[in-house]
């Protein structure tokens, strides 16, 4: 009973308004922490004395290791951790990090107009769990101390890797070694020669040098970086009807916002990594992407099962040449 009681929303019957804590690991000034600004500015302007929103940002409240968690018990009403964080209560989140499945960033903005993208925003219900929304951080580009023409390339490379299993059969499949190692520990990992290749949007090259310690840079949009905008399933349905028709409303203009953020840094640091001459940009030709993604079609069918047959297909659907 007290899980339930702390997962109910603070009723403004007794005169206070219901609090919104959102919680997220990262500054201020980054597309999400501006959106999670943003959602606090809106919510308390357009319902006013009866919403009030604390913003905890750069993992102030709570960090990667304990935020679920604190969601499950009530002590956090809002989060937006990256995709790879939900593998424990869904695995069909797990479509994201299929590589090569998309073609670009077009069609992962078409899939998430699709009904099977929005099934997957309700994949983690049954564990308290609801999702809100998409929020982009780019498309992942490879990094390395080598050109990566090829998949062969990549033999016996080492990766940096998030904390995903899909993420370690891609490089596994190629010959290559993941190694998962924290988003903080990156750089040096790179510059030491610890791990000699990474996978990043063009936001987290720059903003972790990555760019100044890797001699080549593959554009190779293999793999989306989104964060999932996430709320307690039983406080969010047990607002008052009017007050969540208006905060599902800002949400969807917040994240309209976040992601046209996410892009134009995206593109804006792809122009500073040209600029800089610290390291060279590979394009790859449409048969070299070709045959990246037929070295990749044995990691999407090892995870079809997990992931859903019906959902891969839905996301290959969306993709102009097919």
């Amino acid at each position: 009973m007290l899980g339930l009681f702390l997962a109910l929303p603070a009723s403004a019957q007794d005169g206070e308004p219901i609090l919104i804590r959102f919680a997220h690991v990262v500054a201020d000034d980054t597309p999400k922490g501006k959106g999670a600004l943003l959602f606090k500015q809106l919510a308390e302007q357009r319902l006013p004395g009866k919403v009030k929103v604390e913003v905890y940002p750069n993992s102030t409240l709570y960090g990667d290791g304990d935020e679920m968690q604190a969601l499950l018990d009530g002590k956090v009403e809002l989060l937006a951790p990256s995709l790879s964080k939900f593998d424990r209560y869904t695995k069909k989140l797990q479509l994201f990090d299929l590589p090569f499945l998309f073609d670009d960033a077009e069609a992962v903005k078409r899939f998430g107009r699709r009904e099977k993208s929005r099934e997957l925003l309700r994949s983690m219900v049954g564990h308290g769990i609801s999702g809100l929304a998409y929020w982009s951080n780019g498309l992942k580009q490879l990094s390395a101390d080598r050109p990566l023409l090829l998949p062969a390339d990549a033999r016996g490379v080492s990766f940096r890797i998030q904390n995903s299993a899909v993420l370690q059969s891609q490089f596994e499949a190629l010959g290559a070694q993941p190694v998962r190692l924290a988003f903080g520990a990156m750089y040096q990992a790179l510059e030491s020669g610890q791990v000699q290749g990474a996978e990043n949007p063009w936001s987290n090259i720059v903003s972790q040098k990555v760019h100044t310690v890797q001699s080549h840079i593959v554009e190779s949009n293999h793999g989306v970086l989104h964060y999932m905008l996430i709320t307690n399933t039983q406080f969010w349905n047990g607002l008052p009807y009017a007050i969540r028709v208006e905060l599902d409303g800002i949400v969807e203009e917040v994240t309209q916002v976040v992601n046209a953020e996410a892009e134009a840094l995206n593109a804006r640091d792809r122009a500073r990594i040209v600029a800089s001459g610290q390291t060279k940009l590979i394009t790859l030709s449409a048969e070299q992407r070709a045959a990246w993604r037929e070295a990749m079609l044995p990691v999407w069918k090892l995870y079809e099962d997990e992931i859903g047959a019906d959902v891969i297909r839905a996301a290959l659907a969306v993709n102009r040449n097919r």
